[in-house]
């Protein structure tokens, strides 16, 4: 109701204000009664209001009703609304477009010069005549300038959408990319997934043939070690036949060499007593027919011719009982009685030999072996840089080296028997005493691995022999290097003296071989004949022959009075490592590469023999001073006896 007042109040002051004679009447109504709502209004007092100024009463004033209008905002009828504030200082305001600026603005944004310029013409020509109003030119109204930002607003939205289209297709096509990779690395997945999965059934496949097989495995592994076990058994039953064939064989060999020396004794005897018998009657014949002839001349001789033929015979007869017939002229000045030992060495029977015993000495390959020059002891060189020594033929280790640094090549004795020289990788040359247990001795002027070392006949001195291309001879009482023998041109892989002389033999890979004086340092004489290089040489028991073996398996001997070849005899096409004459001279032994031994004839290069049963290269061979039997070593970490 107050409210309802007040709004009279209003409708009266601004009709007066505005001389309208005509007076709305407004009803009373009740805005409570009339809601149609479901709000519950609250009626308010009319004291609760403020504006004690309003509602005073019907009977205000003008100036209260209209400092009431201008607090609440209302415009007044016929009051100056066409004013503007004034701006403040420094505001930026926009001016209205007039309507020619408007219309060459339009031409010129569409490009139409020709109009623009007709225009123009006949506009300063009607201001100029006055012909036009300034009334109808005013400002070009707001609706049109809001139009026209739309329109820009519209142009640069067009733009930024043409760009955000390229955009999108930039981006569609490479989502369109990455969707393919997506399908390949989703399909290559998926084929690694089936790969997978048909190793996993491969694997369950072979696990269930394992299981089905696994207690056959284990049989046939129960059946290999009872095998191994009856094989061991056998081989021990075997190894105790041999030993007892051995001796069996030993017995009757010294059997048949005592048959055949008595065989030997009773036909020289039956020899010298037909000898003799033949004598006696060549002097009874002799002696008659110079009797018949001396009857014949004269009567008186007669008698004293029968007494000398009775005497002939009367002396004939007492010679065979005393048993001992004179020996025939041509025996005069012989000992007939000297020792059998002193007889030429017969050759060793190397077509009747057969592995015997195999030793498994050393972790590495054995490279090099040595014969004691007394006692039946062998030596043996490694590549796992010692040295051992052996009693032969049982094998048993006696003494072992270790203080090389490197693989060792070679191992020789001492004449003496009381020391051993061991060549080695490291470039030194060792001496052994074997009294005091120890390296005596340390040989370091080489500069390269030495290959061999070799004892002179009277233990005074040493030759080495070296990859350096150089032979040294060392004086082993000072311990100094004597003398460098130059001349070959590469590795010197092998020196040998020559028996009970100052001259020494060498044998190269520049394909030569070459003999030299110790006395002089000089090259006596080179040997012109192999095609490659030269691995092991060494002198028969004379010394007037040198057999020398090279990497295509060629052993050539050569005659050292007449500096010629006597014998070649390829043993190829493996190479030959190692030579050995018997102590006849007439059997040689090679050691080849392809694991066997070779033994001919040195006279004809008739093979003889091959030993085989070494399981790799055979580096080493010699044979027995005695002739009972044959060494050999070879790179599958054992050394051998055959016999």
């Amino acid at each position: 109701r107050a409210y309802a007042r007040r709004l009279r109040s209003i409708a009266k002051i601004m009709s007066a204000v505005g001389g309208d004679e005509s007076v709305e009447e407004y009803e009373e109504v009740d805005a409570l009664e009339d809601s149609d709502d479901d709000f519950a209004y609250e009626e308010v007092d009319i004291e609760d209001i403020e504006d004690d100024d309003l509602l005073a009463g019907d009977d205000e004033d003008l100036e209260t009703a209209l400092r009431s209008l201008q607090g609440l905002g209302v415009p007044l009828v016929g009051a100056n609304t066409t004013m503007k504030p004034e701006p403040n200082a420094g505001e930026v305001t926009k001016r209205p477009e007039v309507m020619d600026d408007f219309v060459r603005n339009f031409m010129v944004r569409m490009g139409l010069t020709g109009t623009l310029e007709k225009f123009e013409t006949e506009w300063y020509e009607m201001e100029a005549t006055g012909k036009l109003n300034k009334e109808d030119m005013g400002a070009v109204p707001d609706v049109y300038n809001y139009n026209q930002e739309l329109n820009d607003q519209c142009v640069a939205l067009r733009r930024e959408v043409n760009a955000q289209k390229a955009v999108v297709e930039k981006a569609t096509s490479t989502w369109e990319k990455f969707r393919k990779e997506r399908d390949v690395h989703r399909m290559h997945h998926k084929r690694i997934g089936q790969e997978k999965n048909k190793l996993l059934g491969d694997i369950k496949k072979l696990r269930k043939h394992y299981a089905q097989y696994e207690p056959t495995i284990k049989e046939l592994k129960r059946k290999y070690e009872l095998a191994m076990k009856e094989k061991m058994l056998v081989r021990i039953e075997r190894d105790r036949l041999l030993a007892k064939l051995e001796a069996i064989e030993v017995e009757q060999a010294k059997k048949a060499k005592e048959e055949a020396k008595k065989e030997k004794a009773r036909k020289a005897a039956a020899e010298k007593a037909a000898a003799a018998e033949k004598a006696r009657e060549e002097a009874a014949q002799a002696a008659m027919e110079a009797a018949r002839a001396e009857a014949e001349a004269a009567a008186p001789a007669e008698r004293s011719a029968r007494r000398s033929v009775s005497e002939a015979r009367a002396s004939s007869a007492r010679a065979p009982s005393r048993g001992a017939p004179s020996p025939p002229a041509s025996d005069a000045g012989r000992d007939t009685s000297a020792p059998e030992d002193e007889e030429p060495p017969e050759p060793v029977p190397v077509e009747n030999f057969k592995l015997s015993k195999t030793f498994k000495g050393h972790l590495m390959s054995v490279s090099n072996i040595a014969l004691h020059p007394k006692k039946s002891i062998l030596a043996t060189a490694s590549d796992d840089a010692t040295w051992k020594m052996w009693d032969l033929p049982n094998g048993n280790l006696i003494m072992s080296g270790d203080g090389h640094k490197d693989w060792v090549a070679g191992v020789n004795f001492h004449p003496a028997g009381t020391h051993l020289a061991s060549a080695s990788g490291d470039c030194t040359v060792k001496i052994w005493d074997f009294a005091q247990k120890r390296c005596t001795m340390t040989l370091t002027e080489h500069t390269a691995a030495v290959w061999n070392a070799a004892f002179h006949d009277t233990g005074d001195y040493l030759a080495s022999c070296s990859l350096d291309h150089s032979v040294r001879l060392w004086d082993l009482h000072t311990a100094r290097c004597r003398l460098a023998f130059r001349g070959h041109v590469d590795s010197v892989n092998e020196v040998c003296w020559q028996p009970f002389t100052n001259n020494f033999a060498t044998g190269s890979s520049d394909k030569t071989v070459s003999l030299w004086d110790m006395r002089t340092g000089l090259c006596a004489q080179t040997l012109y004949g192999h095609l490659n290089s030269v691995n092991h040489l060494t002198f028969n028991t004379n010394g007037d022959v040198i057999a020398s073996c090279d990497a295509d398996g060629l052993v050539k001997l050569w005659d050292v009075r007449m500096v010629a070849e006597m014998l070649s005899v390829d043993c190829g096409p493996h190479p030959a490592n190692k030579v050995s004459f018997d102590r006849a001279g007439e059997t040689v032994a090679v050691a080849s590469d392809d694991g066997t031994v070779k033994c001919f004839g040195s006279n004809d290069g008739e093979l003889l023999a091959e030993l085989r049963g070494h399981e790799d290269a055979v580096q080493g061979v010699l044979f027995d001073p005695n002739g009972e039997f044959l060494v050999s070593c070879s790179s599958d970490h054992t050394f051998r006896l055959w016999s």
